[in-house]
């Protein structure tokens, strides 16, 4: 076992220096860096919370037809999900009893996929990838919890704590799936490569903080590239459409935000390497 952990501290030069500017970068940002994680994280459900207000008639009729029922069953639907997405935003992003507000949310996920029946492999991955962030935020949460009260926390509170932050880190990765582009030409094949060998990295918890920061930044640049909703004001649909994955998209970023502020937690090779 040991002799498998001595391969992993084999370091490049390179990205020995990487892993330098990614730890300052991390120490310089490390107050501000948690309430922009949560800002991000909560911007898609805002967001949405918002949009349903403003098209709250057009929203009503839309799933009365779906589901075939009455007007009225449908604007209680509407209602609900406005109040479980605002109040599960504004728990969360003032720190206010953040773990009901990250199960508001989460039941805003089911409530929507099951409610707007759309079941597109996409938009089920994406889904999977919101609960990961939000499953990342609920692990901070505990940690903090814990903390902050007196004693130390037990062991099956701290692995409990360890799996939440693996299956956070795991889900929140298929969000890559989803924008990869798989085209015949060298640079979409190299690109593939990348980022696969950067999600595979952040999935097994190794030089984590690197990786997530590579991934931040690259996400970040397909966002305003491929999402610009500002520049299709004329089309209302195709508006509602880039604006949705726009701010889903930097959900997924306030997850990695989060993984970079707190670790990869202790089911990762980079825990696993201290302790050999």
């Amino acid at each position: 076992m040991n002799r498998v952990f001595e391969n992993f501290n084999l370091e490049i030069p390179f990205v020995r220096k990487l892993e330098d500017i990614a730890s300052d970068v991390v120490i310089r940002s490390r107050v501000f860096l948690p309430t922009i994680a949560r800002i991000c994280l909560v911007s898609t459900f805002f967001e949405d919370g918002v949009r349903l207000v403003t098209q709250f008639t057009e929203q009503c009729s839309y799933i009365s037809n779906i589901w075939n029922q009455y007007y009225f069953l449908a604007t209680i639907f509407i209602i609900i999900n406005i109040a479980i997405q605002l109040s599960g935003s504004f728990l969360v992003v003032f720190r206010y009893k953040v773990e009901l507000g990250v199960y508001l949310l989460m039941a805003s996920i089911l409530i929507q996929t099951i409610g707007y029946h759309i079941w597109s492999r996409i938009f089920i991955l994406r889904n999977l990838a919101l609960c990961g962030s939000l499953a990342l935020l609920l692990a901070e949460s505990k940690t903090e919890q814990n903390n902050a009260i007196a004693g130390l926390p037990s062991t099956g509170e701290k692995k409990s704590n360890q799996f939440i932050l693996l299956g956070g880190r795991i889900l929140v990765i298929l969000m890559f799936f989803t924008v990869i582009h798989l085209d015949s030409g060298v640079f979409y094949i190299i690109q593939a490569l990348l980022n696969l060998l950067l999600i595979g990295a952040v999935a097994v918890g190794y030089k984590t903080k690197l990786s997530c920061l590579i991934l931040i930044v690259w996400l970040s640049i397909i966002n305003f590239v491929y999402n610009g909703f500002w520049s299709s004001y004329s089309d209302s649909v195709m508006w509602d459409f880039l604006k949705y994955d726009f701010f889903q998209t930097w959900t997924i970023v306030g997850g990695l935000i989060l993984i970079v502020s707190y670790g990869p937690g202790g089911v990762s090779i980079d825990n696993y390497k201290k302790n050999w």
